[in-house]
């Protein structure tokens, strides 16, 4: 992530996007600036782009608006991150500048981002399999971390009574998200135990 953020380019700014939001690439590429909502603080996808063809609501971290608000725009497109012509972004451009970077590692003698189970480089998809891995890790509530990753959740009479996004829980992950992919996060938790001083 922090060699990401040294790259210039939309396709970067896009992946980079797509990581703090837990994104599929197709949604972050598709991205348009009305959907984005400033004041709320929320990305607000509509149903027709998104595979279980329902809106989907994403908070929005201070690092992601920080990222929005410093993009250009350009005229006549209406996508946050537009290709040369306009357009939206090929979905093989956030592929090829993971592929770039690995590349580079690769030549300066380092071994790169490479998956430990697979062998392979890692790819867009593996980074939303980070962040699932990192919810698992920490504990976070099973529905709340699917629901970031916009995944179906439980029965459908289950999502019949349930209809809570958890936005504002959601917005509380995100931020903490960003800050473990800056690198400055608390790795756990300080709990006074009794009689014991701090563990």
């Amino acid at each position: 992530f922090a060699e990401l953020r040294k790259l210039r380019g939309v396709a970067t700014r896009c992946l980079e996007f797509a990581v703090l939001c837990a994104s599929r690439s197709g949604e972050v590429r598709g991205a348009t600036w009305d959907e984005i909502d400033f004041e709320a603080r929320v990305w607000k996808i509509p149903g027709a782009r998104m595979k279980m063809e329902r809106d989907h609501r994403v908070p929005l971290s201070d690092d992601a608006v920080a990222l929005l608000k410093a993009l250009p725009r350009v005229s006549g497109s209406p996508y946050v991150f537009p290709a040369v012509r306009g357009g939206a972004l090929s979905d093989m451009s956030l592929s090829a500048t993971m592929r770039r970077m690995q590349e580079t590692e690769e030549k300066a003698g380092r071994k790169g981002w490479i998956d430990p189970d697979s062998g392979r480089p890692a790819v867009p998809h593996g980074l939303r399999s980070t962040f699932r891995v990192y919810c698992a890790e920490r504990g976070v509530d099973r529905d709340m971390a699917e629901l970031c990753l916009a995944h179906s959740v439980g029965s459908a009479v289950e999502r019949a009574y349930q209809r809570s996004d958890m936005v504002e829980r959601r917005r509380v992950l995100m931020s903490e998200w960003a800050a473990f992919c800056r690198g400055d996060a608390a790795t756990g938790v300080v709990v006074q135990m009794p009689g014991r001083g701090v563990a």
